[in-house]
């Protein structure tokens, strides 16, 4: 077969009169780090080594697995790589990816994530790694870590490209079934007709559930331990042990989910860019029907998750899916509606709930800073408190609010700084400008203006919310870095929030981490967001990975009680109710996290470990209980690889 590209609208095409040849790499599931390097001449020979002048790079290739892999280029300023994630396993698909990607630092959004995912439409980028300039280019790189199975990935062109040419699902075959599961992987607890699903969903709506497996209270606490009791939770030491204690008085650890909303994951993003992509699309008017927002270029936002609540409940899917949901919350010992969930859900007197406060003065700013010096900043909050916290706060279920998420300025100061003085003109600038002025343009001095700065925002914010609700708990900011934070910035914590919390995306809490929050805050300790996935089922691992459903329950049980048996820790919440979107939620995420699966279905190896682990957390926390203590031999996080291949 002969391979032809052409210059069409500012592309760059080479040339190749040669016969198609497909290049392999077979990731080695024996190695820890496995990956080859492929010379682009033996890709496509007319290849520039420099690649200043275009905008994409573009290749087409088929992977077998839904595991993400990194690819990078050797360049003159050394190896380069980002991870890739790919909706459309064993499929042909053609992937763009900005070059800018590979050359600049991750941008300045106002957290983590918003920072380094890129959605695509066959897959998205979550970008890592070196960056130099694409000069001296002259191979390309396929890693992957601890690979699921015997993982292969085939390449049969990589281009260039001034514009995006968009990327592009190759095969006959839908990616996406009529159910919104995928269609290019097969598993044994797959769903292939509606009647099957039907006889599953019935089979649970018929159980009957209690919570006195867990001796729980009416608002979750421990009925074990009994307190004074002031209407509204709160924390307090015993014996050198923090606890969380409910409104009624009993002692409380904050059992927890996030994302919890009817639902069930499965919105497509961009349909009209995905063609081929899916067997059927929801329908348009039960969407309607069921509140999906009309966009802007006229279509209807679909969702399979949606659809399949619509099909199992009908008219009445709203009412029912909350009472399934609570349902569910019971029978796994959850006691808690934690972050980024419903409203509806959370505020329906049945479960302790926490709450995120928006518009703040972080939505909108420079890597999530604040701009304190900006004359209207303390008018704002107050106003913002008041209005987000007026009907909250006699309501006895909320236990407290979150501040922010991930802040993407921590570690960055000089990035954020140095935007700050080549933006626009603003109060921050000003500010920042005298402080450098009177301290000297200094490493220190520019994290001196960020921490003041900061810590400005911090003790402001807890005053507008203390003033507005005196009756719930400060919760924190909820980092990213889970033991990175300065000493002063932990000591200032201490200072400004109730709890303090951070999300921590690891095999377990370390100890040591949590003995140094503990000393410096002397504050108790919640974790805002952690999960385990996997691949089995089309989706991305998720942010630590597992080798199989057992494993990612094997692995909560022992994150979790791991963590209770620390004295300061209240509470976690583990991310999220259902799995991610398959083809990729707002910035491309496609994480098999869930609890739930699209066709609204319970993880039962994932629910199970919850259950029992719910039953031993108070005599764990107690100290009469030790924790599960067999960690999940293969899995392994996110971070970057060292350069090194396979031997």
């Amino acid at each position: 077969m002969k391979k032809y590209t052409v210059l069409l609208s500012g592309f760059l095409l080479s040339l190749s009169l040669q016969a198609e040849k497909i290049h392999r790499v077979v990731f080695n599931p024996n190695e820890v780090i496995t990956g080859k390097k492929i010379a682009l001449k033996d890709i496509n020979p007319n290849l520039p080594s420099n690649w200043d002048s275009f905008g994409y790079v573009v290749i087409e290739y088929r992977i077998s697995t839904s595991q993400r892999f990194h690819v990078g280029f050797t360049t003159d300023g050394g190896y380069n790589e980002l991870r890739i994630m790919s909706y459309v396993p064993n499929a042909w698909n053609r992937f763009a990816i900005p070059l800018r990607f590979f050359t600049q630092q991750p941008g300045s959004a106002v957290d983590l994530a918003s920072t380094y995912n890129q959605p695509r439409y066959t897959g998205w980028i979550n970008l890592g790694g070196h960056r130099c300039p694409l000069h001296g280019v002259d191979s390309i790189g396929f890693r992957m870590r601890n690979p699921i199975g015997n993982p292969f990935l085939e390449v049969r062109d990589v281009y260039l490209s001034r514009e995006d040419p968009g990327d592009l699902y190759m095969e006959s075959r839908p990616a996406v079934d009529q159910f919104g599961q995928s269609n290019l992987i097969d598993y044994p607890d797959k769903a292939h007709s509606l009647e099957e699903l039907q006889q599953a969903w019935n089979k649970e709506s018929n159980e009957q559930v209690t919570t006195s497996a867990f001796n729980y209270s009416q608002y979750g606490g421990y009925k074990q331990k009994k307190v004074k009791a002031t209407g509204f939770f709160r924390t307090q030491k015993i014996k050198d042990r923090w606890w969380l204690v409910d409104p009624d008085g009993y002692l409380f650890l904050s059992v927890g989910v996030d994302c919890v909303h009817p639902g069930n994951g499965g919105t497509i993003r961009d349909v009209n860019k995905r063609g081929g992509m899916f067997q059927s699309l929801p329908p348009i008017d039960i969407m309607r029907k069921m509140g999906q927002a009309n966009r802007n270029d006229g279509s209807v936002s679909l969702s399979f998750g949606l659809w399949n609540l619509y099909r199992r409940y009908g008219d009445d899917w709203q009412q029912k899916s909350m009472d399934m949901i609570f349902k569910r919350m019971d029978k796994w010992g959850i006691n808690t509606i934690a972050n980024w969930s419903d409203g509806r859900i959370q505020e329906a007197g049945h479960k302790a709930f926490l709450r995120q406060l928006y518009g703040i003065g972080l939505s909108h700013s420079l890597m999530g800073l604040a701009d304190v010096y900006n004359p209207s900043f303390l008018t704002d909050l107050d106003k913002a408190m008041q209005k987000q916290t007026a009907s909250l706060k006699d309501n006895p279920w909320l236990i407290g609010y979150f501040l922010g998420n991930e802040p993407a300025w921590l570690g960055r100061e000089g990035q954020l700084t140095q935007s700050i003085l080549d933006g626009k003109d603003t109060p921050i600038k000003t500010a920042l400008k005298k402080f450098l002025a009177e301290h000297g343009d200094t490493k220190q001095s520019r994290s001196d203006f960020v921490f003041k700065t900061f810590e400005t925002f911090l003790l402001e914010a807890d005053k507008a919310l203390k003033r507005h609700d005196p009756n719930h708990l400060n919760l924190g900011m909820r980092f990213g870095d889970p033991y990175g934070l300065s000493d002063r910035m932990l000591q200032l914590c201490g200072k400004a929030f109730d709890l303090y919390s951070f999300n921590c995306y690891d095999r377990a809490p370390r100890k040591d981490g949590l003995d140094r929050i503990k000393q410096l805050t002397g504050l108790p300790i919640i974790i805002g967001e952690f999960h385990f996935g996997t691949v089995d089922r089309g989706y991305a691992q998720s942010l630590w990975q597992t080798d199989s459903q057992r494993d990612r329950g094997n692995a909560y049980r022992y994150y979790v009680e791991q963590a209770y048996a620390h004295p300061s820790l209240v509470g976690t919440a583990y991310f999220q109710w259902s799995d991610q979107d398959l083809t990729g939620r707002f910035d491309g995420e496609n994480y098999n996290c869930g609890l739930v699966d699209v066709t609204d279905r319970p993880y039962k190896e994932q629910v199970e470990a919850m259950t029992q682990t719910a039953t031993r957390l108070y005599d764990i926390h107690n100290g009469k209980l030790k924790p599960y203590d067999q960690p999940v031999k293969r899995m392994c996080g996110h971070e970057g690889m060292p350069n090194q291949w396979n031997k």
